[in-house]
């Protein structure tokens, strides 16, 4: 078998980097118009580190699995 992600965890990790840079951009952008930070841009920079954190979890989870069975 060989050690491919499926492609459910390969969206899973693309939108949470999407998210990851929208919240990035907003920071940005609110920090230089407004001088401040505000709410939704940290609510989205911390929800696409939590969720492409556990996406790579579910990855390594994933490959180690199928080497484990490669081995059997």
């Amino acid at each position: 078998m060989k050690n491919e992600i499926p492609q459910q965890l390969k969206n899973h990790r693309l939108i949470s980097i999407i998210i990851l840079v929208l919240g990035l951009t907003l920071i940005t952008f609110m920090i230089t118009v407004e001088g401040e930070l505000g709410a939704l841009p940290l609510f989205l920079l911390i929800l696409g580190i939590t969720w492409y954190a556990f996406t790579h979890y579910q990855i390594r989870k994933h490959m180690r699995r199928d080497e484990h069975q490669d081995r059997l």
